[in-house]
Formats: structure tokens, sequence, C-alpha cells
């Protein structure tokens, strides 16, 4: 079995009975809806598409950076530890430490994490929340997107990467946000 198709299945198995906020969409709904974005920004490299299926899994599940070290090469583990916030952490000091970790993180992450940003927000429409929680998560997505955008806007591999974040654009204008700017400073 490839690489990929593993990371899959592992993924799908290890988040088995989860899902998303409205309580009915699987949660490897998320995790398909991510990996096709990837593949549509024209990502090639598996060890990216093994993060895609794996971002969530140190999270949302029991799995460990020891298990996907071992299940996985050390290199897929590392991206997905970049991806990952610090469960054990309060939220505001969580929050700290992810934003520090975003910024310092790979660009294959950054390119990972607005995959699951646009993912994440194309899912907001699903979600019964009152309008007030939604603009917590509409915020603290923008904000993961400002941090990531001028590196992956830098990169001319992936121009598709811009109508990303132009359609984010359009959720953060529709709750009041700002617009993140698709223009890179010279």
């Amino acid at each position: 079995m490839d690489l990929v198709k593993s990371a899959e299945l592992f993924a799908k198995s290890k988040h088995a009975g989860q899902f998303r906020a409205d309580g009915t969409t699987p949660y490897s709904k998320h995790l398909d809806d991510v990996v096709n974005r990837l593949k549509s920004l024209g990502v090639i490299d598996e060890q990216v598409f093994c993060a895609g299926w794996l971002h969530d899994i140190i999270e949302k599940t029991e799995t460990t950076f020891d298990d996907l070290y071992e299940q996985f090469e050390s290199e897929i583990a590392v991206l997905v530890s970049s991806l990952s916030k610090d469960m054990t952490l309060t939220r505001k000091k969580r929050e700290q430490a992810y934003v520090i970790l975003l910024k310092g993180s790979s660009f294959s992450a950054k390119l990972i994490k607005l995959c699951d940003i646009s993912a994440n927000l194309s899912d907001l429409k699903n979600y019964e929340a009152s309008k007030s929680k939604k603009l917590r998560i509409v915020k603290q997505l923008r904000n993961y997107l400002s941090i990531i955008k001028n590196d992956v806007m830098g990169n001319s591999d992936y121009p598709y990467a811009q109508s990303l974040i132009e359609s984010a654009n359009v959720i953060f204008v529709k709750f009041g946000q700002r617009p993140i700017s698709v223009q890179l400073k010279s």
C-alpha cells in the first residue's frame, strides 16, 4: 500500500466516530476537503498529502508524535506536529504558542494550513452556532491566514493559493472583518 493511502486509512480509523461541528458530518469529510484543496493547488508531494490527512490527529485523537514517527516518515511526523496545538496548555497560552509555531513552520505546513482554513470556513455554513461563536472562529481563522499569507502567496508554484484567500475574504467580509490583502509588498 502506498504511503498516502496508508495515511488516509490511518487518519480515518483514528477519527472514526468523530463528527464536524454540525454533529452529523463525519470528521473524515474535513480531511478529504483539505487533501482535495491541496490537489487543486497542484501539490504533488506525498509527504504533504500524508500530513494533510493527518494534520488534526495529534490534537483530536489519542495519537502522539511518537505514534506518527513510528508509523510514518519522520518528516511527516514533524510536519503534522508543526500544525498541532499543544492541548495541555490553557486556551490562551495554547493560541499564543500556536501562533509562534505557525510563524516558524515550513512552507509545506503553511500550505496545508491554508487548505485547512479554507475547508473550515467553507464548513461554517453548516455549523449551528450563535453568530458570536461563528465570529470568534472567523477571527481566529483570519488571524492564522494573516500569519501564513505572505509565504503561501510568495510562491509562484501555487498561483491558486490566491483564489483560496479570495474565497476566505468573502466570508471574512460577511462577518464584518477586513479582508486579507492578496497583494504582496514589493
